[in-house]
């Protein structure tokens, strides 16, 4: 292989779930890691698995019509290529930037639009084009409206300027980092807040073997997911419970709602385009992590197979959460019993975006996943006297584009065991009757999910919708199944033609909770290869064949996310913005398992 081929992806290949189930320590098992890699000379793209135990290629195989992953090294060669080329030196003069090392040429997969016909066969890029105002300021605060470079990502060939002429830029104020904010002070009435742990850490951490109160985990880390949850269980008394084998986001589709020129071609996949691992940024110098912290690096790799590492990829801390139960009584007098939680988290940086990951583990049982976005939105230019139709104004004359961030979480429960059904459950008022006079009959109603078909669900407002995963070969003490329940949260419909190319490519965005038999080759959702697809070979294909998913290994794709209608208070830089779901047991414990958390120790300051 000589210096024309790049890697996109290179990652472990997981041993199968029996295998994880029977491993015992000292058992040799093969090590193995899949590649996907190309040759820009011919664009063709490979897959391949070699031996990490034997040193060897174990199989490898041409993927005709199919493009990898893009990378960060193409990103910033891209930059640099057209920042040279004198068509883009002149386009850019035409609008008024002279001086280059001011320039930031923003790549793109080319999303929202299937590639134009006379550039098929190519590996594809379409930019924005921003200017700051000088060394340091922000980039994103100036957008050149109307001017777009389509490149071919294999040898760096400018292949068309899409220009709709230069415009009367407005004066903006996107300045956010306080020494350039005109006028700024910086508030001075906070006190110091500090969070300490004289005694040090509750949990302990061996290798990627993560253990606190009864919970137990290991933390995994690839280029595309970024963290994964694996092995996932609850100690309940002698016994320990597995509640999830696997853990992981597999894709994030995120359409731009705007169809004039500057947006009409963006959709990113931030997953499988680009890869949330590739993207973590490091903890070192930027953690919003308080108390005694530990973290773990995480090493992926560059376009040419070389590693790279990621100092403080993760962080793994505990937080005071207010109150875990409490009762007042007048006799036997107040019990009360501060809740605390494990957050493992990481925070990766695509492009303009920030997407902050956060997996928080309760006393009591309960599991949250929550999301913060934030960072710099997007903005073009509108005319003097106009109102934008498809975003807010954000600041003179310019606006930022409504948009949506669809999320797909891929939960591969195993709940007391493999063999688990989906529930549907829903809230039922009944009519006023003989039995219910006064119409206060509230009663719960439970529906196996017996198919494919049957497990596409969208969320039901109006019957409080969820989802519970039983495993009807273990009971509770009363003699239910043991389960945990799916509680959906930040839930929104599509809100597009079905014959849109960007639904098309993401099908999955149509329910809002998919479910499938475990198979360890369905991951992606979109499908495998993202990078300008056009029909989505994920789970609309695997779904098709209405396969069973009652009593047996199921896995969960839940599709949450933000709704994004922009807001001028969101400029220049957002205040996060916070979506969530849970899993929480339902009928898996006997009684409230945080019965056994000790009191806080009484202390005042």
């Amino acid at each position: 292989m000589g210096p024309r081929w790049r890697f996109g992806t290179i990652e472990l290949s997981e041993p199968s779930k029996q295998v994880v189930r029977d491993h015992a320590p000292g058992d040799a098992v093969e090590r193995a890691a899949d590649a996907v890699y190309w040759n820009r000379d011919d664009g063709r793209t490979y897959k391949a698995r070699v031996s990490l135990s034997g040193d060897r290629v174990l199989w490898a195989a041409h993927r005709p019509g199919v493009q990898a992953n893009f990378t960060m090294d193409e990103y910033y060669e891209a930059h640099e290529a057209l920042k040279r080329d004198p068509r883009v030196i002149a386009a850019l003069e035409r609008h008024g930037v002279r001086d280059m090392d001011r320039v930031l040429i923003d790549t793109w997969a080319y999303g929202g639009l299937l590639v134009p016909e006379k550039h098929r066969g190519r590996r594809v890029g379409w930019t924005d084009v921003w200017c700051s105002d000088e060394p340091g300021s922000n980039p994103y605060a100036n957008p050149i409206t109307g001017l777009h470079f389509v490149i071919d990502m294999n040898t760096m060939e400018l292949l068309e300027i899409e220009d709709e002429g230069p415009v009367d830029r407005p004066r903006t104020m996107g300045e956010y980092v306080p020494r350039l904010v005109p006028g700024q002070r910086l508030r001075d009435d906070i006190a110091p807040l500090d969070v300490v742990q004289p005694e040090g850490i509750s949990f302990t951490l061996d290798g990627n073997a993560l253990a606190w109160q009864r919970w137990s985990m290991r933390l995994g880390f690839n280029p595309r997911e970024g963290l994964v949850i694996h092995t996932l269980a609850y100690q309940d008394g002698e016994r320990s419970r597995p509640i999830a084998h696997r853990l992981s986001f597999a894709e994030m589709v995120v359409p731009y709602r705007d169809p004039t020129v500057d947006h009409k071609a963006r959709t990113a996949f931030d997953i499988g385009e680009w890869g949330l691992g590739f993207m973590t940024t490091s903890l070192e110098l930027g953690c919003d992590c308080l108390g005694e912290i530990r973290y773990l690096d995480a090493v992926v790799h560059d376009a040419a197979g070389e590693p790279r590492r990621i100092r403080n990829a993760v962080c793994i801390h505990e937080e005071d959460n207010a109150i875990l139960w409490k009762h007042v009584d007048p006799v036997a007098g107040t019990e009360v019993r501060r809740a605390r939680r494990l957050v493992v988290s990481f925070h990766a940086t695509v492009a303009n975006y920030e997407y902050l990951v956060y997996w928080r583990f309760y006393q009591d049982g309960n599991i949250e996943c929550e999301v913060r976005a934030t960072g710099i939105m997007v903005t073009s230019c509108f005319p003097e006297g106009r109102q934008p139709p498809y975003g807010a104004a954000v600041d003179e004359r310019t606006y930022a584009p409504f948009h949506q961030h669809f999320l797909v979480a891929r939960l591969d429960l195993d709940v007391d065991g493999v063999d688990n059904t989906v529930h549907m459950t829903e809230s039922e008022a009944l009519p006023i009757g003989p039995e219910n006079p006064n119409g206060l009959a509230l009663v719960q109603r439970s529906t196996p999910l017996r198919s494919e078909r049957e497990g596409m669900q969208d969320y039901d407002w109006h019957t409080q919708r969820g989802w519970k995963v039983v495993n009807e070969s273990a009971t509770n003490a009363f003699g239910s199944p043991v389960g945990y329940k799916l509680v959906p949260g930040a839930c929104f419909p599509a809100m597009m033609d079905p014959a849109s190319p960007v639904f098309q490519r993401a099908q999955v965005m149509g329910h809002t909770l998919w479910v499938t038999p475990h198979d360890p080759d369905e991951r992606w959702p979109c499908g495998e290869f993202l990078v300008q697809s056009e029909q989505d070979s994920g789970l609309p294909a695997w779904t098709a064949a209405d396969r069973s998913i009652e009593n047996t290994d199921v896995v969960l794709w839940y599709v949450f996310g933000i709704h994004h209608i922009t807001r001028p208070e969101e400029w220049p830089v957002m205040p996060v913005d916070t979506v969530s779901f849970w899993l929480k047991p339902s009928g898996f414990f006997d009684r409230n398992p945080a019965l056994d958390v000790p009191p806080a120790p009484k202390a005042c300051h």
